[in-house]
C-alpha cells in the first residue's frame, strides 16, 4: 500500500522526463468510430471480428493508450476501446463527472452495441468499470483481465502525512481546481512518471488534445475525489465491495491480473491479498512498466492474455 501511496505522491510532486526509446506502433491502426450515447457520444477504436474484447482506460489517458495491444489481439476478436466520457475524443457533457457518471455513459455504449460474450480489459480506473460492469453482467461476460488498478477501498490511516496533505488538498474545492484545471500539472505529471519508456512528441501530443482549458480537464480532477478512502465517497466504496464480493465467489468469471515490477498499483501485499480472496483470479507477473504501461510493455500485455484465452479455451 505504502508503495502505491508513493507513486500517487511522485506523480502530483514530480515531474521527470523519460529518455528511453518509444516502442514503435504496429499497423494498421484500429478504426475510430463515434456511437451516440444519453445526450452525447462515446468515441472508441475497433480492430477484428468475433466475440467482443473491450479495453477501458484510466485517468488522464483514452483509448489510445491501447494503439499497441488492440492490433497484436484482433485475429482473437473484435478488439473495442471506447473514450469514456468527457476524455479524449468522446463528448464533454455539462456533468459533475462522478464515479456513476462514467458507468452510466459505458453501460448505455455496452447496450448500444449489443455486446455480449464480453472480455474486458481494463486499468487504473478502466480496471474499475470492467470489474464493476462484469459483476452487474455476468450473463455477458466470458472473463476480466485488470491491472494497475483498485482492488480494494483506502483509508488515510494508511497514508503517509505527506500524501494525505496533498490529496486531502485535490479533494478540497477550489484548492483541487487550482492544481488540477488552471495550472494542469496532473497530466504532464502522470505521464512523465507513469511512463518508463518515455513518449514521443506525437503521443504526448496525442494526450495532450483533450483538454486544451479548464473546463476540458473536468474529469482528472474528479477522479482522485472519487478514490474511496476512509468510506468516502460511500458509493463508489459500495461498488468495489460489490465486485470484490462477486470475484469472490466460486462461480465468478475467469479473471486474470497482471502485475509489473515498479507498478504503482501492483504492491506485494495486495497482490497476496488478491490471491487469497478471490479464488478463480489468476495472477501473472510480467516485466517492469510503469503505471501506464500498455506504454511500455505492450507486447507482454498482448501476449499474456492470448495465453490467458487460449488456457480458458477461448
Amino acid at each position: 500500500m505504502h508503495r502505491l501511496l508513493g507513486w500517487l505522491v511522485t506523480c502530483a510532486l514530480i515531474a521527470c522526463h523519460a529518455s528511453a526509446p518509444v516502442i514503435p506502433h504496429p499497423t494498421p491502426m484500429p478504426t475510430t468510430h463515434q456511437l451516440p450515447v444519453l445526450d452525447s457520444f462515446l468515441s472508441y477504436r475497433e480492430e477484428g471480428t468475433g466475440s467482443p474484447i473491450v479495453f477501458l482506460h484510466g485517468n488522464p489517458t483514452s483509448s489510445y493508450v491501447w494503439r499497441n495491444v488492440m492490433p497484436r489481439l484482433a485475429d482473437r476478436g473484435r478488439c473495442l476501446a471506447p473514450d469514456l466520457i468527457g476524455m479524449g475524443s468522446s463528448g464533454k457533457p455539462d456533468i459533475a463527472y462522478r464515479y456513476a457518471d462514467h458507468a452510466r455513459y459505458l453501460d448505455a455504449w455496452f447496450d448500444a452495441l449489443g455486446l455480449r460474450d464480453v472480455v474486458l480489459v481494463g486499468y487504473d480506473w478502466g480496471g474499475v468499470l470492467a470489474l464493476d460492469w462484469a459483476s452487474r453482467h455476468p450473463d455477458r461476460v466470458r472473463g476480466v483481465v485488470v491491472f494497475e488498478t483498485f482492488l480494494r477501498p483506502m483509508h488515510w490511516s494508511e497514508w503517509p502525512p505527506q500524501g494525505e496533505k496533498l490529496f486531502r488538498a485535490l479533494r478540497t474545492p477550489g484548492v483541487g481546481e487550482q492544481m488540477v484545471l488552471e495550472q494542469n500539472e496532473f497530466l504532464e505529471r502522470s505521464l512523465s512518471n507513469g511512463v518508463k519508456t518515455g513518449l514521443t512528441d506525437s503521443a504526448r501530443a496525442a494526450y495532450y488534445a483533450p483538454y486544451p482549458d479548464a473546463a476540458s480537464r473536468r474529469p482528472m480532477l474528479q477522479w482522485p475525489r472519487e478514490i474511496p478512502i476512509d468510506g468516502s465517497p460511500a458509493d463508489v466504496a459500495a461498488v468495489i465491495e460489490h465486485y470484490d464480493t462477486w470475484l469472490a465467489q466460486p462461480t465468478a468469471k475467469p479473471a486474470l491480473l497482471l502485475t509489473f515490477e515498479g507498478g504503482s498499483l501492483s504492491a506485494p501485499k495486495t497482490i497476496e491479498w488478491a490471491r487469497t480472496q478471490f479464488p478463480r483470479l489468476e495472477i501473472v507477473p510480467l516485466s517492469p512498466a510503469g503505471h501506464h504501461a500498455p506504454e511500455d510493455v505492450p507486447e507482454d500485455i498482448s501476449g499474456a492474455l492470448r495465453s490467458w484465452l487460449d488456457r480458458q479455451g477461448w
